[in-house]
Order: structure tokens, then C-alpha cells, then sequence
């Protein structure tokens, strides 16, 4: 890559001439592209990443200084973090769903227990509110820890700490959380 061409690129960006993009894809666009499938080994997701690394580069130009990196550098680096980011996403998502398939704790829903016949709502009342409305949106409204965390606007983390606090809160009050979780029809 000539200088001359990637100080023209670095004027486009700075300009915020959408030409920059169309010359930064012809001249790196597969060089690129091979770095984010080196790190997500899948063209589907290397096609995503590539797009995704454009996206930034753009709304990152003014960013660039030619002092502290060339081009390439910077780009490479965005579009490898981009690639590893996505690795993670991709990740964490297959997690997630591995482990809403494998557990049942993630969506008993309401047609998973009958509240009447258990007195459970009632005892839901004397623990504390925090664990109290993890466990009704769960149990009784059906959502997943994922949805809970969204609704109720509490970090998943946080979300799962209550209903394992919740829970043994509620086992204190009927013998042992083993003997709840049978009752509550969560364990196989």
C-alpha cells in the first residue's frame, strides 16, 4: 500500500467522506477480513466482524493519529478486538443457552407449580423483598434469569445470587431447599 493512498484514506476519514470507506474496503478489506476470521474461524462470523470493525473505524476516525500508529495498525487493531469481542458474545450467548436447556430453574414458569396448593406465595411475604421479587418473576411470572435481570433492571449475577439466597431462604421455612426444590418440581 502506497502512502500516498492511505494519507488520502486518513483525509477522507478525517473529512468524513464516505469515500474513505469504499477505499479503506478495496485496500484492506480482505486483509482484514483474513484477520477476523484468523481469531473467529467462520466466514459468517468474520463477514460480521469485518462489517462490525467498518462501523467503528468509522465512528472512531477522528480518533486515529498517524504519530502514535500507521494505518494498517490501527485498523488491524480494531478489527482483532472487534473479532475477539465477538468470539466472547458468541461465547457467552452458547453458555447461556446450554444452560437454560440443561436447567429447568430457568423457566419452571407457572404451569411448572401450583402456588395454592404449596402456601408458597404466602411464605414468599416473609422474606425479603429483593429475594421475594426475583423468585415471583421467575417462578410465578414465568421469565428467565435473563429476562428478570431486564425487567427488573438487576445484573444477571445479582439475579442469580437472589434465587439461590431466595431459595434457601424459602428451604429454611419448609424443612431443607432440597425439599422445596422438589416441591417447586425444579430437580429431574
Amino acid at each position: 500500500m502506497s502512502t500516498l493512498i492511505e494519507r488520502h484514506i486518513v483525509s477522507l476519514l478525517a473529512d468524513r467522506d464516505d469515500k474513505a470507506i469504499s477505499l479503506l474496503y478495496e485496500n484492506y478489506g480482505d486483509t482484514l477480513f483474513g484477520v477476523a476470521y484468523k481469531v473467529v474461524k467462520d466466514e459468517e462470523l468474520a463477514q460480521d466482524v469485518l462489517q462490525e470493525s467498518f462501523i467503528k473505524i468509522w465512528k472512531k476516525a477522528d480518533s486515529y493519529d498517524a504519530s502514535k500508529a500507521k494505518l494498517f495498525t490501527w485498523l488491524f487493531r480494531i478489527t482483532r478486538n472487534t473479532a475477539i469481542d465477538k468470539l466472547r458474545s458468541v461465547k457467552n450467548k452458547a453458555d447461556k443457552e446450554i444452560q437454560i436447556d440443561v436447567s429447568d430453574v430457568y423457566n419452571v414458569g407457572v404451569k411448572g407449580l401450583n402456588p395454592e396448593h404449596l402456601d408458597i406465595q404466602e411464605n414468599l411475604d416473609k422474606i425479603e423483598d429483593k429475594y421475594r421479587i426475583v423468585l415471583e418473576a421467575l417462578f410465578f411470572e414465568g421469565m428467565t434469569q435473563q429476562e428478570a435481570s431486564e425487567e427488573l433492571d438487576i445484573p444477571l449475577g445479582t439475579i442469580k445470587s437472589r434465587l439461590k439466597i431466595g431459595l434457601r431462604e424459602l428451604g429454611k421455612i419448609y424443612g431443607t431447599t432440597m425439599t422445596l426444590l422438589l416441591l417447586l418440581n425444579i430437580l429431574p
